[in-house]
C-alpha cells in the first residue's frame, strides 16, 4: 500500500492533466495549490485527504493504493 503519491502524478491520475510536462508548467507557474497554499514543488508528497485545487478545480487524495 502507498502511503503517499508525488503532486505531478496525482494530477496526472485524476485527470487533471494529460502529461507530466504540462504537469510540471502549471505547478511551477503558481497554478496549483495544495491544503489551501500555492505548491510549486512538483514532488511535493500528498498523503490521504490533502485537498489540491488546480485552475478552480478541486481534488481530494483519496486511498492512494496502486
Amino acid at each position: 500500500m502507498q502511503s503517499t503519491i508525488k503532486l505531478d502524478q496525482f494530477l496526472k491520475k485524476v485527470g487533471a492533466v494529460r502529461s507530466g510536462g504540462e504537469a510540471k508548467m502549471l505547478i511551477q507557474e503558481g497554478s496549483v495549490s495544495v491544503n489551501g497554499e500555492v505548491e510549486t514543488r512538483r514532488g511535493r508528497q500528498l498523503h490521504e485527504g490533502d485537498r489540491v485545487v488546480i485552475e478552480g478545480e478541486a481534488f481530494v487524495v483519496e486511498e492512494l493504493q496502486q
